[in-house]
């Protein structure tokens, strides 16, 4: 059964061409249907409102039904919408019909049996254009959610540790905390030097498993009321509060770097050893105030230095001003 509503425009620069497929439709049901004289007007009128089906005249002067299909299926991509296109055509031959299959077309009516051919090919195109346009609607509205979900996702997929936006939220805590509260707040960077060097030896996998190996150690190395989090590819941080400042010098850290560089991690590959860097900042109430992204990009620039040197590479606060 015909769908009334169904959007079908009719390209055709012949108006009795035009009149006998209007007059065909209009019979079997059809009232959302319009009609341009050339592939010009039919290409602003579906800029206005896009057709769900696109009966088109192969030959037709300036631009033909080839070249209309083109630009049609370039603004599909645009749009999110499928245009079921259907030419009108008296040429024959595999080559010709081939050619144009491969520029985007969906369909033919041979206009010498178009009497017997259109309305049934009319209902399948109905068929189609609904299913696909249904489908790139709900795909969508599936990238719709994951970009929602994705916006307030704070946890890392591969390791389950926090993300960066779990990690900047936390620390945004943490340093109104010792605002009003007084304390200390240390923010520590840690990257993994020869990331790549691995990716390109080994593989991405291998790269995976050590990912994974290092937030396992790290989880084992901090206290448990520290926030671990990896905040790009090869970089993880570490937030830790306390009371007194002295508490939390680089040599309060060097367990954790000599546990990451000086013990090997168990891959498919065997034991691979790391070079991890380290920089680190500590701030106290009477520390300039600074965000929590600022923080974590100015100690995030120390890394170079903490690979130059392999120290814990202290980041102190004229540095931040």
């Amino acid at each position: 059964m015909p769908n009334p509503q169904l959007s079908i425009m009719v390209v055709d620069d012949t108006k009795f061409s035009s009149a006998v497929i209007g007059h065909a439709l209009s019979q079997a049901g059809y009232t959302d249907i319009r009609f341009a004289s050339s592939a010009m007007a039919a290409l602003a009128m579906h800029e206005e409102r896009a057709a769900s089906v696109m009966v088109a005249d192969w030959l037709m002067p300036e631009m033909d039904g080839l070249q209309l299909t083109t630009r049609i299926r370039q603004r599909d991509e645009q749009t999110n919408h499928y245009t079921y296109v259907m030419l009108l055509t008296a040429r024959e031959g595999d080559n010709v019909l081939g050619e144009a299959f491969d520029r985007g077309v969906d369909d033919f009516i041979s206009k010498s049996a178009m009497s017997e051919q259109l309305l049934p090919r009319i209902y399948a195109a109905d068929r189609i254009t609904h299913l696909i346009n249904r489908l790139l609607e709900e795909n969508r509205l599936l990238a719709s959610n994951n970009a929602q979900l994705e916006e307030h996702n704070q946890v890392d997929s591969l390791t389950a540790l926090g993300n960066r936006r779990y990690l900047q939220q936390r620390l945004e805590d943490a340093l109104q905390r010792v605002e009003s509260r007084g304390g200390f707040c240390s923010l520590l960077v840690l990257g993994i030097q020869n990331f790549e060097e691995m990716g390109s030896r080994f593989g991405e996998a291998v790269q995976q498993e050590l990912l994974k190996g290092i937030a396992r150690r790290l989880q084992q190395l901090v206290r448990p009321m520290d926030v671990t989090a990896r905040i790009g590819p090869d970089t993880f941080a570490i937030c830790t509060v306390g009371d007194n400042a002295d508490d939390c010098k680089p040599n309060s850290f060097r367990r954790l770097h000599d546990g990451l560089n000086l013990k090997a991690f168990k891959t498919s590959e065997g034991y691979l050893s790391v070079r991890a860097g380290m920089s680190l900042s500590t701030l106290t109430k009477h520390d300039p105030q600074v965000s929590a992204e600022h923080l974590l990009q100015q100690v995030e620039q120390h890394l170079s230095q903490a690979y130059a040197t392999n120290l814990i590479t202290e980041v102190r606060m004229p540095q931040l001003v």
